[in-house]
């Protein structure tokens, strides 16, 4: 085994995800169509909370993705990513008219009411 390669390195293992500072956990995480789907239902779209608080600090508060990286404690690339792709679902769903689920992926870290901004 080369120097430096020690246990957890290997094909399929990559760093560690960085935390995300969420400000807001979502009451309401299941959102379906009011009328049942016509003929096969399709499979549900989920959204994680990374995506949702990309969505909602820049689309609802009006931030932008550099400031709402810094509130997140992440680039504002992966803002541009996350938020990319919570458009995208939020999208599909409505179009296609298909179920949304809100889901924590485990890297995320509420933030407590008065903590200050970076």
């Amino acid at each position: 085994m080369p120097m430096g390669m020690g246990p957890g390195w290997g094909r399929g293992r990559g760093r560690r995800r960085k935390l995300r500072m969420i400000g807001f956990v979502p009451e309401v995480r299941h959102f379906y169509p009011a009328l049942p789907p016509m003929g096969q239902p399709k499979p549900p779209i989920f959204m994680t909370y990374e995506e949702f608080e990309a969505l909602r600090l820049v689309d609802h508060e009006g931030l932008t993705q550099e400031e709402a990286g810094k509130r997140m404690g992440v680039s504002r690339g992966t803002v541009w990513r996350a938020l990319s792709s919570a458009r995208k679902k939020v999208a599909q769903m409505l179009v296609e008219g298909r179920e949304l689920i809100i889901l924590p992926q485990g890297n995320e870290v509420p933030k407590t009411p008065g903590e200050e901004e970076l």
